[in-house]
């Protein structure tokens, strides 16, 4: 894990002692007191770039950042002057710390896949890139009532506010900033915001595609141009097997192949990620002149499931779909084949500790093979349905917006998705008065409402459990605010408290915005913090993943896209596929564009039904029982009833066991992020998970 920290104290006085007689382990000083900072992990040396003017005004990238050092300085003279947008502007996923004098600015990204966290230390605020180094720092207990949140209602940042899993510990919202200045701290946004009555004229279709083309395009250059590495393994190559060429031996081994690579799964956005690194001039090889071969041609991963019966047909027309992708003579296909061993729910016994918990730890074993396989640079296509697709509650903006023609098209889709029924000739009216409903309910009304089917136990997605399809789903998902599927099987005490974070969030001020957009933000972020916790439980050594979907620009650039366009079915395989075509590729597989939830849901279940055992012991004595989160009894009845295939939310389940996960594993933990003299003398969450008081 990599992470940045560093704090800010207060200008009276002398630096205080605890700044001198401590620092992070295996730590690099970037620049020193009395605002030190540092790079901890193992950064490459073109992954930590510094310009400064003079010893007081100066800038720190982490990351991989396609800007050159003349546009950094130009940055940070913007940044100087206040405009903190100009540090975000650049290609590539990166953070941005610039030190003006005594003030610190800590820029995070749009997605929230590099976040920012910050807490009081000192008389000051400490920051850094990662949440458990600061609650190491300030001895921080496990904050119970945050995780209740996060498994009642994780998609409403209403409930979870600005907290993490550790007592004392806040987040910076994504697409704001963190200015210190002598120790005191404000949180500020550099996105301009736009009025809800009078709206900025949409781009044109044209337009908005053309410059998603661009950013994806420049994206993709970024790690492209960016100077390659030799993966770093001490271990031997064993010398011929059996039935395994040198890549089957080196994958065996866990150490990923050099030069560049990605995910090819026959999905819209891998392929797209895939052909357009393998159709731009890079710089092939690496610095030492290895790795020539797979720099020239793309090595391009696809994962095979063998022990999923159920989504076969699904599993095949994508296999089928990459390998026509793969007849790119830049591209080099690799073919992962696993059964049981990489089924969800697998290895939840072995690991690594993560920042936070996400439901990404239930399948992480199952990546890391495909991983494995793949390059030192390999890129993932990540985030793209977030980015691109609409939201249902965007339905609402277009009543908003007094744009009503816009739902008959994605009112008919919806009523053909789940096939020729009795009520499919209602579903566009269905549709269309759930839409009109959310477009006439205020956000604190959302809320409260919200507040109210908690207390009551009158779940969103109860509906959607009972029929499940699109037009549930997309019905369900027409609020300000909604439970989430984990809800069902919370205790009463933790929903009555999530119910009051939400009552006092309804209380007080916003910015009100369209529902459709906070929704779709929300669900971004949700989806970016997941895929941090998915890099971190899926590392693997010396292997970097590329998601340009979650890139600042890229993000602008879908945000900017018409919502007539967003709404309509098929818009993220066609804008996707104009992108391609912008770059020279029209030629793609029939098929090209089709979803896979049929595969992925059949994969989980069969990873329940074949791993029950180890879930009923995992949750024998569960932590989150101890905590009053849960009763073990109900959670371990409804496991065995979606083994068995009943009809359950899996999406909640997940969230439940890699909670329980990551909290056998975070009091497991030994040691501490910091060293000296005044290092903490405990680790993070001393005393384990105790019981709350009750309300």
């Amino acid at each position: 894990m990599r992470w940045l920290v560093g704090w800010s104290s207060t200008a009276s006085g002398p630096v205080p002692p605890e700044g001198r007689a401590i620092q992070p382990v295996g730590a690099q000083l970037l620049w020193s007191d009395p605002d030190p900072l540092w790079a901890v992990g193992d950064w490459r040396p073109d992954e930590v770039r510094v310009v400064q003017t003079d010893p007081f005004t100066r800038l720190a990238v982490f990351g991989c950042c396609g800007a050159t050092d003349e546009e950094l300085r130009v940055g940070l003279f913007a940044a100087r002057g206040g405009a903190l947008r100009h540090l975000t502007a650049w290609s590539g996923s990166y953070t941005a710390v610039a030190q003006v004098g005594r003030r610190i600015t800590i820029v995070g990204d749009l997605a929230g896949a590099r976040p920012v966290f910050h807490t009081d230390w000192a008389g000051g605020t400490a920051y850094a890139t990662a949440a458990l180094p600061l609650a190491d720092l300030i001895e921080a207990q496990l904050d119970v009532g945050h995780l209740g949140a996060l498994l009642a209602c994780p998609d409403s940042p209403e409930a979870m506010g600005d907290g993490t899993p550790y007592m004392g510990v806040r987040r910076v919202p994504p697409g704001h900033a963190l200015i210190l200045r002598d120790g005191a701290r404000d949180v500020t946004g550099y996105e301009p915001t736009a009025s809800l009555a009078v709206a900025a004229p949409p781009l044109d279709q044209g337009t908005a595609v053309d410059a998603v083309q661009d950013a994806l395009v420049e994206a993709v250059r970024a790690r492209l141009t960016a100077p390659r590495h030799a993966p770093e393994t001490d271990d031997l190559d064993p010398g011929p097997v059996p039935g395994m060429g040198p890549a089957e031996r080196r994958a065996a081994r866990g150490a990923p192949a050099p030069g560049i690579g990605a995910d090819l799964s026959g999905g819209s956005a891998s392929a797209t990620l895939a052909l357009l690194a393998a159709g731009l001039p890079g710089m092939p090889g690496t610095l030492f002149g290895h790795g020539t071969e797979a720099g020239e041609r793309l090595l391009a991963v696809t994962f095979n499931d063998l022990a999923t019966a159920g989504g076969a047909r699904t599993r095949e027309a994508e296999l089928e779909r990459a390998g026509a992708i793969a007849a790119n003579p830049r591209l080099h296909h690799v073919v992962v084949a696993a059964g049981e061993e990489a089924l969800p729910y697998a290895g939840l016994d072995t690991g690594a500790l993560t920042d936070e918990p996400g439901p990404s730890l239930v399948i992480a074993e199952r990546h890391r093979r495909r991983l494995a396989a793949g390059s030192a640079d390999h890129f993932i296509g990540h985030g793209a349905r977030q980015v691109l697709d609409a939201h249902p509650a965007r339905l609402a903006d277009l009543l908003l917006d007094r744009r009503r023609r816009h739902l008959l098209r994605p009112a008919t889709a919806l009523a053909k998705a789940d096939g020729p029924s009795a009520q499919s000739f209602f579903v566009p009216f269905t549709v269309y008065r759930a839409a009109r409903r959310l477009a006439r309910t205020s956000y604190r009304d959302g809320v409260q409402e919200a507040a109210v089917r908690l207390l009551e136990r009158r779940f969103a997605d109860d509906q959607a459990v009972r029929d499940p399809g699109a037009v549930s789903a997309s019905l369900a998902a027409l609020t300000w605010c909604r439970p989430g599927p984990a809800a069902r099987w919370l205790t009463g005490e933790t929903l009555a408290e999530v119910s009051v974070r939400l009552e006092e969030a309804a209380m007080r001020p916003v910015l009100v915005r369209r529902p459709g957009e906070r929704r779709a933000d929300a669900a971004l972020a949700r989806y970016a913090a997941d895929h941090r916790v998915f890099e971190q439980a899926a590392e693997i050594r010396s292997q970097r993943l590329h998601a340009p979907f979650l890139d600042n620009q890229v993000v602008r650039a879908c945000r900017a896209l018409p919502e007539a366009l967003r709404v309509q079915p098929g818009a993220r395989a066609a804008v996707l596929r104009t992108v391609l075509a912008g770059a020279g590729i029209r030629e793609l597989p029939p098929g090209w564009g089709a979803t896979s939830h049929a595969a992925h849901t059949a994969a989980v279940r069969t990873g329940m039904r074949t791993w029950t055992g180890e879930l009923m012991t995992l949750f024998d004595a569960p932590l989150l029982a101890d905590a009053g989160l849960i009763e073990a009894r109900v959670v371990r009845k409804a496991l065995r009833a979606a083994a068995q295939g009943e009809r359950l939310p899996l999406d909640g389940l997940a969230e439940l066991v890699s909670t329980e996960v990551w909290l056998r594993r975070l009091l497991a933990r030994r040691g501490t992020c910091w060293t000296g003299t005044a290092a903490p003398r405990q680790r993070a969450v001393a005393g384990g998970v105790v019981p709350r008081p009750s309300l």
